[in-house]
């Protein structure tokens, strides 16, 4: 399994007591580590309104942690469409990649700040789920259903905050579709007129969308012919779904003459087994005040968790995310990721670990890099 590379997908989480200055430093230190360690390429999620996560900007952090690294491609998990221009992310980048070029990922998503819509049920998957789970044992839970959130004052304040005034919402589709007719210097606007984005065309990028569904988002990833990141750690039910739309979606490319997908999964790696569950105590209320809308808190410590208020309703709400974190010892975790990619077929592996300690977080990183290389 060693050939299957692994990436990072970090969403500068704020532990509790602490600021976010210190998220971002302790960022882009894990970005120097997880290169020595060996991975791939180290991604930075975008959120916004979250008191407990810091990644608001990809492209601002992404500039930092270029100059701090070399070798390790860097990018973003994603820069969310809905509330931004192709011509800000296409510059944005091309600033990046004129100074560090070769390096560079740009992960696009869809709008942030909103539910996600119900998954699409077009796309049957290759693979058979029986009581929850595939037949090599990966867990596939039910879907989860946002209905609770629409029309939620939070969710329509960030709907509202993250819009940009006055224009016309654009599908995501052709957003996808300006992007790369930027990058590649070909842009005409309806009546023929040229735009080049300085810097931007020409970047040397590698352009991904990432996705929860078979849907909009896979359709756009195949049809271009680009990378593919399906979200296993945000959407457990529909990752199989998810891949196997954009593979039916694909067309060959310059880009690439085959699909290429990678998955995320949630991970925390210890030496033993329950010294790793103790370490993702604040999990399940860390995802809770995520569906609630609360937004994000600050990532509680073990002790600090069990001390917060839970009922049924709240294991209920965090079910599906809890059953599909990995935790245990390098071995347990190695296990449960090449049961992912297996029944995945995923090219690589995108892992996002979130400890209260920094120092946890580094070392389930290197655990989990030492095991994938022993395979």
């Amino acid at each position: 399994m060693s050939g299957i590379p692994l990436g990072v997908l970090d969403l500068v989480p704020i532990s509790s007591g602490s600021t976010a200055a210190e998220a971002l430093h302790h960022s882009i230190d894990l970005a120097r580590r997880t290169e020595e360690f060996g991975y791939a390429r180290y991604w930075f999620a975008e959120h916004h309104l979250n008191p407990g996560v810091a990644g608001t900007s990809p492209a601002v952090v992404l500039a930092l942690t270029a100059s701090a690294t070399t070798t390790i491609r860097i990018g973003s998990g994603a820069v969310q469409l809905g509330h931004r221009t192709a011509l800000s992310t296409v510059e944005e980048f091309g600033l990046i990649d004129a100074l560090h070029p070769g390096r560079l990922d740009l992960g696009l998503g869809r709008s942030a700040g909103r539910p996600p819509a119900a998954p699409a049920e077009s796309a049957t998957p290759g693979t058979p789920v029986v009581d929850g789970y595939t037949p090599n044992g990966l867990r596939v839970p039910a879907r989860f259903s946002f209905a609770h959130l629409l029309g939620h004052p939070r969710v329509a304040l960030q709907q509202k905050l993250l819009s940009l005034p006055g224009a016309r919402p654009q599908e995501y589709g052709e957003q996808v579709d300006d992007v790369l007719a930027l990058l590649r210097g070909e842009y005409r606007s309806p009546e023929g007129v040229e735009a080049h984005a300085v810097p931007g065309e020409g970047a040397d990028v590698q352009v991904w969308i990432l996705g929860s569904s078979g849907g909009t988002s896979a359709e756009a990833a195949g049809r271009n012919g680009l990378r593919f990141a399906a979200n296993y750690h945000v959407s457990p039910a529909s990752v199989l779904e998810a891949a196997e739309g954009y593979r039916a979606a694909f067309k060959p490319s310059a880009e690439l003459d085959r699909p290429y997908l990678t998955v995320s999964a949630d991970v925390v790696v210890a030496e033993d087994d329950e010294t790793a569950r103790e370490l993702a105590a604040g999990y399940a209320p860390w995802v809770r005040s995520i569906r609630t809308a609360e937004g994000a808190i600050p990532f509680p410590s073990p002790d600090e968790a069990r001390l917060l208020p839970w009922t049924d309703a709240d294991r209920d709400l965090v079910a599906d995310r809890v059953d599909t974190q990995f935790t245990g010892s390098a071995r347990t975790v190695a296990d449960h990721l090449e049961r992912l990619q297996e029944a995945t077929g995923a090219d690589e592996l995108l892992i996002t670990t979130i400890t209260h300690d920094h120092a946890d977080r580094v070392r389930s990183y290197q655990l989990l890099a030492e095991e994938w290389a022993r395979r």
